[in-house]
């Protein structure tokens, strides 16, 4: 099958050299096996035709048949234009073209029969329609009904190489005729007969060219099944062969533990966190890597599981180092756990690009020797000069803003045994997601926070309210607290009408002159950023005006006040993420969205769920409705979404299916041996090894 699927576009029917290369530069359309797995977007209704009488502005594309009752030509030169009537029993109908008239006068007929399809708009009270297709009624074609394909184009293949979407739907109607013998079956006979699928070549048929909408729902249920239970078959034989293959510490012996659970940790660990501790402390008694994703919202605690993680390695003669994505967010981690660590007598140490070149030369040699046990950095950790005489664990804090390669850069700083692995994220990420981005990953969940927390209460203002949102600062901060204030800009944008960063700031001084204020923002030098932060740590200001440089940075309980400016501007996650820098202390927490009062529909819907909940999984859950996929987590860079025709916002219900069958495959058959799963191995063994998408036609 994959050498007919990679046979190059130029040898289609009507394609040629020329075409076939702006298809390839400007679509990614090279071979025919890109071509037939390029699937519709929309499809035009044309199983049904109207009376005439019916039509009216609000409908989108139909058709109508009728007499073509006369026709002239209009104008001279550019103005010119062909208007003919075309009339049924219910009533007449206008129609016009402005391009390729000449043409048309030659071979449109008066007194014959079409079928009429177009946009209908209404001019004086009458139906009209520009530059519909026509096509004359014959025998065959006389009840003919169907679905048209409708197909992404680019401006430049349409306007200058009239490649639009009907020239596509021609060649894919060329391709399908020459193309369907060629389809083998890719699923096995039990799962198309358990979940009632359609057959790889009909799916294929009716996905381009449905009969009717039925058909069409059952062509896309078994492609995006495909699609998703390949994905999920990857991921899971990925997961399941690393746990065969990859040995991993053993971490069994726990004394300096249970010492700082007994005479030194100063709370109470919540349910929680206690089974997110025994899931690790599982992986580490099983010999195996282990591979680990810790999600939980911010300040769910999950730097603590993180520093017992690392006392588990310590007290197995480990060394473990956490990585964090900035320095201000390194040295938070630092100072937090520096406090344990000395009453402990561990050595903890700090590695950033800010580290002075002498503290660096002690570092690196207590990592050689082994009389550092932990380490704390930014990228700084992944340098060659860094190396460790036996690293047994690895920490990812924030793990989407670091790539495959960082990874996997510090698992090989153990040339003996790879070390273990624990990537940690405040970011929630939806269930369908978090399935197909770290299917190979064992995922763990803090999803309750430390007692003593009260939940933020998060309220909408518009700016008319302003004065009274100024009055409650003044409040909290006669109580003592302090407040962020957070905007979009830095500078004034003659496109946007947003509050920006600098004039905020001077109307902010003029609010409150009897206060300290700090700014902080993206163009500041990590040293002028580092003075204004520790400033307000310190309680020397007590608001900070920022620009969203703040979302993962400082901790600092005594903040209560979150005053979002133009909200409306924000994703829903980066909200999420803005409001849990407040709500770290044992006082009541709140978060103000201000916005005008002009609002899209998916803003009012970001701000109503904001104000609703603190839930973020349920955040993440409509924000990868909002805005799909490829937004969120930088999902398009990474590879695994190289999808064709499933959408995780939508299809959580056939991805949760796909992934329970192939699970139940492997399960039973891990190296699909059996005859029965030979449709499986043989479409696995056809793909090259470089091959993302295992659903694709290779």
């Amino acid at each position: 099958m994959s050498n007919f699927f990679n046979t190059k576009l130029e040898y289609l029917r009507g394609v040629g050299v020329q075409r076939a290369q702006l298809l390839g530069k400007e679509l990614g359309l090279f071979t025919y096996g890109d071509l037939i797995q390029r699937y519709p977007f929309r499809y035009l209704d044309r199983t049904q035709f109207y009376n005439i009488v019916d039509l009216h502005d609000d409908m989108s594309f139909v058709q109508v048949k009728g007499i073509l009752r006369g026709r002239e030509v209009i104008g001279e030169g550019p103005k010119k234009r062909l208007v003919a009537k075309v009339g049924d029993a219910s009533g007449e109908l206008e129609v016009v073209w402005f391009k390729g008239v000449n043409y048309l006068e030659k071979v449109i007929k008066n007194h014959q029969e079409y079928i009429v399809f177009g946009k209908p708009t209404m001019f004086n009270g009458r139906p009209q329609m520009a530059h519909p297709e026509l096509e004359e009624v014959t025998e065959q074609k006389a009840g003919q009904s169907f679905l048209q394909p409708v197909y992404n184009t680019s401006e430049k293949l349409k306007n200058y190489h009239r490649i639009d979407s009907k020239a596509i739907m021609r060649m894919v109607s060329d391709l399908l005729k020459i193309a369907l013998p060629q389809v083998t079956e890719t699923l096995s006979p039990a799962l198309i007969q358990q979940y009632g699928l359609m057959d790889k070549a009909a799916a294929l048929q009716q996905i381009h060219f449905p009969q009717n909408q039925d058909l069409l729902d059952r062509a896309r249920f078994r492609l995006k099944f495909e699609e998703l239970f390949y994905v999920q078959l990857k991921l899971l034989r990925q997961k399941d062969q690393r746990k065969v293959t990859l040995a991993g510490q053993v971490f069994n012996e726990v004394p300096t533990l249970v010492h700082f659970y007994k005479d030194i940790m100063p709370f109470d660990l919540t349910g929680a966190q206690k089974r997110v501790i025994h899931e690790i402390y599982k992986d580490f008694l099983a010999g195996k890597q282990m591979n680990r994703l810790l999600q939980g919202d911010v300040g769910s605690g999950k730097t603590i599981v993180a520093f017992i993680s690392m006392l588990m390695a310590a007290d197995n003669g480990a060394q473990s180092c956490l990585m964090a994505p900035t320095e201000i967010l390194a040295d938070q981690h630092y100072q937090g756990l520096k406090v344990y660590a000395n009453q402990l007598g561990i050595n903890l140490g700090k590695l950033t690009g800010s580290t002075p070149t002498r503290v660096r030369r002690e570092l690196h040699e207590q990592l050689r020797e082994g009389t550092m046990q932990m380490l704390v950095g930014t990228h700084a950790l992944l340098e060659d000069v860094v190396q460790f005489r036996n690293l047994g664990l690895t920490i990812m804090d924030e793990q989407h803003r670091f790539g495959v390669a960082q990874r996997s850069k510090l698992w090989q700083k153990n040339p003996y045994v790879i070390p273990h692995v624990l990537v940690m994220t405040a970011t929630p990420i939806p269930r369908t997601l978090a399935m197909t981005l770290y299917g190979d990953l064992d995922v763990s969940v803090i999803d309750e926070l430390p007692a003593g927390r009260k939940p933020i209460v998060t309220v909408h203002r518009y700016d008319a309210n302003r004065l009274k949102v100024f009055q409650f600062v003044r409040d909290q901060v006669a109580l003592g607290r302090q407040v962020y204030i957070v905007y979009p800009l830095i500078e004034e944008s003659e496109t946007l009408d947003y509050k920006d960063l600098t004039d905020g700031y001077e109307s902010v001084s003029r609010a409150f002159p009897e206060m300290q204020i700090s700014i902080v923002h993206g163009r500041m030098s990590a040293e002028q950023k580092d003075f204004e932060m520790a400033r307000f740590v310190n309680k020397e200001t007590q608001i900070m005006v920022a620009t969203t440089v703040i979302e993962v940075g400082v901790n600092v309980p005594n903040a209560s006040v979150m005053i979002i400016e133009s909200a409306e501007r924000f994703g829903l996650s980066q909200l999420h993420q803005l409001r849990g820098r407040v709500g770290r202390g044992a006082d009541q927490s709140y978060c103000v969205l201000m916005t005008g009062y002009k609002l899209s529909k998916d803003s009012r819907t970001r701000l109503e769920t904001m104000v609703r909940t603190n839930n973020g999984f349920e955040i993440a859950d409509i924000d990868l409705k909002l805005r799909g996929p490829g937004d969120l987590m930088g999902t398009q860079q990474s590879g695994v979404l190289d999808l064709l025709i499933a959408d995780l916002a939508k299809d959580g219900r056939i991805l949760t299916e796909s992934r329970a069958a192939a699970q139940a495959i492997l399960n039973d058959d891990p190296d699909l041996a059996r005859p029965e799963h030979g449709n499986i191995r043989r479409h696995i063994e056809s793909l090259p090894a470089t091959a993302v998408n295992w659903s694709r036609i290779s």
